[in-house]
């Protein structure tokens, strides 16, 4: 089967853009030059195709009640216009996805899940829907989706033209507002996914190219440039980002991966039951095996996903979940699940490279924190 193609596709091509297959969609990987796209999203800003995310769109009068037994976080006490970060866990507790929910209002939501799972997410949630009072739908076909990402990123928005720009200037981190951006009317999220300030537009498919070129006329004499999928990755590893795929997964627990904290607050104060609730209160019991850390390269060579960690026997101690040369930092950076005995923050450890050992020091996440 071939990928499917973003409405934006016609202007990716336009632009000489790269393609990858990316969870089955053919996707700009990069257009010029994927780390002179990188340093413009840090610098001024980046404009991002990320229509291959997927939207279910939650209603009903047990729409909260529903979100709060399928996935982690309690939805239930998210206010209309917040937004919040969870994960969908299977029954053992294993990572289906990691997704953004929207309260669009007191019985509506938006639930944004990643591009490869949202036919797998779309059946888990369906399974889960049982007697509760709500309509579930798969919007993923018919939705667009922009972001811009960079410290100039309102000042894009504001020189496209806003329909409400306070509103564009006070909306805060992990919330949403209702505008009109060029013109086009969008459900205008300060979320993201670079380490940046930043907005991602939600707009239905036929708005599309109309708001890319818009916002792309407006950004130019701010530096905004087009960035493919291989920025975006460069960039939300230096932000110590999860991937799905990478470091998130079935085989991977939420206390191996970062994310212990995000279920020990839902064990704590959600009083709802949830899928996957007996299973993570026994993993809450005793410290994970495995932990994610950050390494920082003592050298040049960049440690890549699926390296081994190893220890002073030679034993397999961990391994690297991602890893780039940073170009912000001027250094060799990774992510990696380490046996804990040996994530030891200031530690050394080596990395087996293509058959050579390389020294990297344990470090915290992120590598990276913007400025505010």
């Amino acid at each position: 089967m071939s990928p499917k193609k973003t409405a934006l596709y016609p202007v990716h091509e336009k632009l000489g853009a790269s393609f990858t297959d990316f969870g089955g969609w053919d996707m700009p990987l990069k257009y010029a030059n994927d780390v002179a796209e990188h340093n413009a999203v840090r610098t001024a800003a980046g404009i991002f195709d990320l229509s291959h995310m997927g939207e279910f769109r939650v209603t009903g009068p047990d729409a909260a009640a529903f979100l709060d037994y399928a996935l982690v976080s309690n939805m239930s006490i998210l206010k209309v216009g917040k937004a919040k970060y969870s994960i969908l866990v299977n029954a053992e507790g294993g990572v289906i996805d990691d997704l953004i929910t929207y309260r669009l209002g007191e019985n509506e939501f938006l639930v944004v899940p990643n591009a490869a799972n949202i036919d797998k997410d779309f059946a888990a949630m369906s399974e889960r829907l049982g007697d509760f009072d709500v309509t579930f739908v798969n919007e993923s076909n018919d939705t667009s989706l922009i972001a811009v990402q960079g410290p100039k990123a309102e000042e894009i928005l504001l020189a496209a033209g806003a329909s409400d720009e306070a509103a564009v200037r006070e909306v805060g981190y992990y919330a949403w507002v209702p505008n009109t951006i060029a013109g086009v009317e969008v459900l205008l999220a300060r979320t993201g996914y670079t380490g940046e300030d930043g907005f991602e537009l939600f707009v239905p498919n036929d708005k599309a190219i109309e708001l890319w070129e818009k916002l792309e006329a407006a950004g130019e004499p701010f530096g905004l440039q087009p960035c493919g999928l291989a920025s975006r990755d460069s960039l939300r590893l230096e932000a110590g980002m999860p991937l799905y795929g990478n470091e998130l997964g079935l085989d991977i627990t939420p206390f191996e991966s970062g994310l212990g904290r995000l279920v020990e607050i839902a064990l704590e104060k959600k009083a709802a039951n949830f899928v996957g609730r007996e299973a993570l209160s026994e993993l809450a019991k005793e410290a994970s095996p495995r932990i994610l850390v950050g390494l920082k390269a003592q050298a040049k060579r960049p440690a890549r996903a699926h390296a081994t960690l190893v220890n002073e026997a030679g034993e397999v101690v961990g391994e690297v979940t991602s890893g780039i040369p940073s170009p912000t930092l001027g250094y060799p950076v990774a992510m990696a699940l380490v046996q804990r005995p040996y994530s030891e923050l200031g530690s050394t450890i080596e990395v087996d490279i293509r058959g050579k050992r390389a020294p990297f020091d344990i470090v915290p996440l992120p590598f990276y924190k913007r400025e505010k």
